[in-house]
């Protein structure tokens, strides 16, 4: 490879015979900010506008694209078809590929249950949302047709409410945007992932969408709380209602739900069934996740647990060991799982082509204003085509007058292009009129039939008038809108999927300790990493403690089975543990190897390992440059079951020592080229943040560095006073033999 390389530079070099240089693979340079904005910027926008972000109707361009080709099939009134020719159709307007969209028409359908509402109407295994396994048939096995709720996605749709624009090749039209009479953007949840960007509405209620929509056209200032009170997933579920987290999602578009599954205890076969379960969640991930605790012994309620879900729906089936009580293992379950589980909402939509995140209230006050200009545009639409027809009608009154006359004209008339002038010329009417008395059947052209016609005249006067009317109050057009919404409520409207809890003790669960057993223990650390827990009775009867040949004894501490610890490691980082976690061992075991038991990193080394306690106090980190910091314990305590803390201390300088103290005490320190200080903790002040850098302690020469680090008490120092310094930092005195620690540690608590 490097030969090559040589070889292709020494070609990009090479100078030919006629003096011009003969350059292989020669390149331009060209800034990256132009490259960013020539070449990136407009994939990003792109997938932005184009693909990955809703619009005001509710659809993103691939599901838009297949519903319109679904409706031209005639799919909405008629039969089924195979979903493999509505996917050939759709390529049409859809240049992605089969598989891209017949994806799409998966979550679309009614078998999916992804969707409150289903906009296709399914046959065939279409998979299901709450599975990940479960894979769908392909497009050849299924079939599909337009939901009736379609109708009024595509109502008025001909009636120019509408852009129609070309597809990808201009061969034919497809609409921009889709003329629905509800807020579809709120019924239908919807995920998507941009450039930078990304969009996550969880579904409402129908109904409730709807009359909240109504609130505030009559109201602007309408609580939205009142008719709204949270997302309903098809999935069903639980919502935990927390009016603060609802209300700033309402407001801002961000934020999030929390939901847990649904379930009941069948007392005479001692089980929990599982029925429903939150829409973010699957029932493979959930018995994955049962599973794994189980066999970590975190949870010994469960004897089984099998997935039962058949034709009739999810179950999800526990067994249980005798005397469980099923409401404290749902509580453990709904805080260790994802039976409970939370859904981050993030309503970014496209507004006239520029995404924007825009709460509840802002969402339907947009889509208000847009259905406000379809109703114009079909009431110009409607008024136009009544004119058309009140405009012949007017030219079919005037041959009334004279009937033998306009038979005269036609019959009298040589040649057929001359008709229609000589009939304008006759009756003084315009040429749309003279052709359309032109084309009247023979049999029409009596009195009665006439009279007949143009008495229709007068209506399509009132017809245009009333139309006139409201097309110019905001009123009318108000109440045109409401009673459309009130419609599609009444026909479609289903009652709430997910049950709202308004009363419920999530916080004394997430509070309540694990049952864990407590008892004293004594804990031995290796300095190679290996870690043993020992009983107080195991201990009384065991001799020697065993370690791996060349290891030896870091240290050892009397504390509690439930007793909390921290590992520093030589790469900046914390990980957080039980003792409960560990099993108890002997004297004659080597224990178990702490970087493979908490999953450190590969090449990653234990430095420091010390115990919380009640998280009181302080830690001390002592580096090589001579400096330390002190940072509270409390640093260190996290609400969640975080098990890994990143950025734990400094990476300036290598860690040294890491000693945690309730109290301020005097501390000894040896540097690497024979001196010593000894100094108060008081002396350093607190930090807030655990990456600190510290303060300097100890000031050394050129090539030293500090040592160690160990509390006054056990570093066997005789003259106390010959080391002690007033102020910090220091050089400290020259270590006497005498004053010599018999053992340095590696570790401390």
């Amino acid at each position: 490879m490097a030969r090559r390389k040589k070889e292709t530079e020494q070609n990009h070099k090479k100078v030919n015979t006629d003096g011009i240089m003969g350059l292989v693979g020669s390149t331009t340079e060209q800034p990256i900010s132009e490259t960013l904005e020539t070449n990136y910027m407009p994939y990003a926008m792109s997938v932005i506008v184009s693909r990955a972000i809703p619009e005001i109707d509710g659809f993103k361009p691939s599901h838009r694209k297949l519903l319109y080709t679904m409706y031209k099939m005639g799919l909405l009134t008629g039969g089924r078809t195979k979903s493999a020719n509505i996917v050939g159709q759709t390529m049409r307007l859809n240049p992605h590929g089969d598989a891209a969209i017949y994806e799409t028409m998966v979550r679309l359908a009614r078998g999916n249950e992804t969707l409150l509402h289903p906009f296709v109407d399914s046959k065939g295994n279409f998979g299901k949302v709450y599975s990940r396994d479960m894979a769908y048939a392909a497009a050849r096995y299924t079939e599909a047709k337009l939901d009736p709720i379609c109708g009024e996605i595509f109502k008025d749709i001909d009636c120019d409410t509408v852009d129609m624009v070309d597809n990808y090749d201009a061969t034919m039209k497809e609409p921009a945007l889709l003329p629905t009479t509800f807020p579809n953007v709120l019924v239908s949840a919807n995920q998507g992932i941009a450039v930078g960007m990304a969009s996550n509405i969880c579904s409402f209620n129908l109904k409730e969408v709807c009359d909240t929509a109504i609130a505030l056209m009559k109201n602007p200032g309408a609580d939205i709380l009142e008719t709204l009170p949270g997302p309903d997933f098809s999935t069903g579920g639980e919502l935990l209602f927390d009016e603060n987290a609802a209300r700033e999602v309402y407001a801002t578009g961000r934020g999030s739900f929390k939901l847990r599954a649904k379930w009941r205890f069948v007392q005479d076969k001692n089980l929990i069934e599982i029925t429903q379960i939150p829409y973010t969640t699957a029932t493979e991930v959930i018995m994955d996740k049962v599973a794994e605790l189980i066999k970590a012994g975190k949870i010994k309620e469960i004897s089984d647990m099998r997935d039962e879900t058949d034709l009739g729906g999810l179950k999800l089936t526990i067994d249980l060991k005798r005397g469980v009580d099923p409401e404290k293992l749902m509580a453990k379950l709904f805080r260790m799982t994802s039976l409970q589980d939370s859904f981050p909402c993030n309503f970014n939509i496209l507004i006239a082509g520029m995404p924007r995140v825009m709460g509840v209230g802002e969402i339907l006050q947009e889509w208000t204003a847009w259905r406000t200009d379809c109703v114009k545009r079909r009431l110009f639409f409607q008024i136009g085509k009544k004119e058309e027809r009140l405009h012949l009608l007017k030219g079919l009154e005037r041959i009334l007058l004279d009937i033998d006359k306009a038979i005269a004209i036609i019959r009298e008339t040589e040649l057929e292009s001359e008709v229609v002038p000589n009939l304008m010329i006759g009756f003084g009417i315009d040429e749309i009129q003279a052709n359309y008395v032109a084309e009247i059947k023979l049999r029409n052209i009596n009195k009665e039939y006439i009279l007949k016609q143009t008495q229709a005249a007068g209506q399509l006067e009132k017809e245009i008038a009333a139309l006139r009317e409201t097309l110019n109050s905001p009123k009318k057009l108000q109440n045109l809108i409401i009673k459309e919404l009130q419609a599609v409520s009444d026909k479609f409207g289903q009652e709430r999927k997910t049950e709202i809890v308004y009363d419920y003790q999530e916080s004394a669960a997430e509070s309540e300790e694990e049952t864990v057993p407590d008892y004293p223990v004594t804990v031995f650390v290796s300095k190679e990493g290996y870690l043993k827990k020992i009983t107080q009775q195991s201990l009384r009867m065991s001799g020697e403690q065993k370690f791996k040949e060349g290891d030896s004894l870091s240290f050892s501490r009397e504390t509690t089975n439930r007793a909390e610890f921290l590992a520093f490691t030589d790469k900046f980082q914390c990980y957080k543990s039980r003792l409960s976690d560990f099993d108890d061992g002997k004297a004659s075991l080597l224990g178990d190897y702490l970087p493979q038991k908490l999953g450190f990193e590969p090449g990653e080394n234990l430095v420091a390992l010390v115990l919380c306690g009640d998280y009181k106090g302080f830690i001390l980190f002592f580096y090589e440059n001579g400096k330390a910091a002190k940072v509270p314990l409390s640093a260190y305590e996290t609400k969640t079951n975080r098990k890994k803390l990143t950025g734990a201390y400094s990476d300036k300088s290598p860690l040294v020592k890491a000693i945690a103290l309730d109290a301020d005490e005097q501390v000894a320190l040896y540097s690497t080229d024979g001196r010593a200080a000894v100094f108060s903790t008081a002396q350093l002040l607190p930090k807030t943040t655990r990456n600190t850098q510290g303060v300097a302690v100890l000031s050394l020469r050129a090539k030293a560095s500090l040592k160690d680090a160990v509390l006054l008490s056990e570093s066997g120092i005789g003259n106390v006073s010959r080391y002690r310094v007033k102020s910090i930092p220091s050089a400290g005195a020259i270590l006497k033999d005498e004053d010599a620690p018999d053992k340095q540690q590696s570790f401390d608590v």
